[in-house]
């Protein structure tokens, strides 16, 4: 659907990436001109030519704003939304800004979450397995679709009003064409497929009874460039661009021989060390020293517990990625690994109690109904662009550990 900036009113930042800023946003304060919109909602807006901007943004922007639109309609031209990966709400467009709604996830994101639930920074093995099992049924999606995330990491995983996870920010993911070089994809499921409304669906995982802390830690991983190391050609199934971020990029981009699907297994990997230990597996005194941890080191596991879950990250995180668990059968490979035993794949969207719930989104929507009018994105513009006039944001609604966004 085609939205207008001007009838649009933001209540306030929420995130800002590599690729764009994004706001919470209402349409109530303007007479309601798009009643099928949520009160609330996430507007991630790419300025098309700003100085500060990478010389890609506009390609970027407009090739993830493609995918979610492709992810929310199905090739038969009905909604067939997944339900761990966006909806495309609506887009808008002006001579200097392109942007685009999707549904706000009040729970922020995981790294974040992690950061405040723990001491140690880390998941139980029953959160782990919860986040994981719903990411790999994310990317099962994307793979059928050939495209290549490559970008996964905590920041990138927000959690839904709901508790569960939606994978966001697409702009470094890519199409691949069908190869025998690449990983195997799986068959698109049928819309139908998935069964809602089964009630209180609680016991397919196991919880602890965690709180939301009050202190988070900033976020600290940052991208590589997507810089071509060799050629662009995808003739062959496999993309040779430089991308990611340095702890999660995998051996074979590291070393530029080109990468399929197999790639986001082995992000996968490293998510789920992180998520179970506390830090990444790879990570050196340096991006150089980094990237020889992940060529040549093997992921150590405090006090040599041999577990299904270490066993897991260790098949995920095989140097060859052609050895490497996911590449020869997909995402059902990955989902017969004994770590996933008992997971009702078909009911993973049905579950309503996960490890974290987020407060309930009804007390922001309060908050803003009885604050003030918001402001205009494109004034908010316009003031950065003009350093002696600061965009006026809302002092009513701060920002809380549970809608913080680092990353988009």
């Amino acid at each position: 659907m085609e939205l207008e900036l001007d009838r649009l009113r933001a209540v306030r930042v929420i995130g800002r990436g590599a690729m764009g800023t994004v706001f919470l946003v209402t349409s109530r304060c303007a007479g309601d001109p798009y009643p099928h919109l949520p009160p609330l909602f996430a507007l991630k807006v790419v300025e098309k030519h700003s100085p500060s901007a990478k010389p890609d943004a506009d390609r970027r922007a407009r090739w993830e704003l493609n995918l979610l639109s492709r992810l929310t309609i199905s090739s038969t031209g009905d909604a067939a939304q997944h339900p761990f990966l966006p909806s495309l709400l609506g887009a808008a467009e002006t001579p200097e800004l392109l942007a685009w709604a999707l549904p706000f996830c009040p729970g922020g994101d995981l790294h974040a979450l992690r950061h405040s639930l723990s001491s140690d920074a880390a998941f139980s093995p029953a959160a782990v397995r919860f986040y994981i099992s719903e990411l790999v049924d994310a990317l099962a999606h994307l793979h059928a679709l050939r495209v290549a995330y490559r970008d996964l990491k905590p920041e990138n995983v927000l959690l839904q009003a709901s508790g569960h996870v939606t994978l966001t920010d697409f702009d470094l993911s890519r199409h691949l064409p069908r190869s025998s070089v690449s990983s195997v994809a799986d068959p698109l499921p049928s819309p139908p497929a998935r069964r809602r409304s089964r009630g209180h669906l609680t016991r397919i995982f196991a919880f602890g009874d965690r709180r939301h802390g009050d202190h988070l830690k900033k976020a600290r991983s940052a991208r590589v460039s997507p810089v071509s190391r060799r050629r662009t050609s995808f003739s062959d199934g496999r993309s040779f661009s430089f991308v990611g971020t340095e702890e999660y990029v995998s051996p074979e981009v590291v070393r530029g021989e080109g990468h399929g699907l197999a790639v986001d297994w082995w992000a996968l990997g490293v998510l789920a060390y992180e998520m179970a230990y506390g830090r990444t597996p790879f990570k050196g005194r340096n991006r150089k020293e980094t990237f020889r941890n992940v060529l040549s080191r093997s992921p150590e596991f405090p006090g040599n517990r041999r577990c299904d879950l270490a066993d897991l990250i260790e098949r995920l995180l095989v140097k060859d990625p052609s050895q490497r668990l996911g590449s020869a059968g997909g995402a059902d490979e990955v989902r017969s690994h004994p770590f996933f035993h008992g997971v009702r794949w078909d009911l993973l969207a049905d579950v309503t109690r996960p490890p974290f719930l987020p407060p309930p989104i009804e007390e922001l929507e309060e908050a803003v109904a009885a604050g003030s009018e918001g402001f205009n994105v494109m004034d908010y513009f316009k003031g950065l662009r003009q350093p002696s006039a600061s965009p006026s944001l809302s002092p009513s609604l701060s920002r809380s550990p549970s809608s913080s966004l680092t990353e988009f």
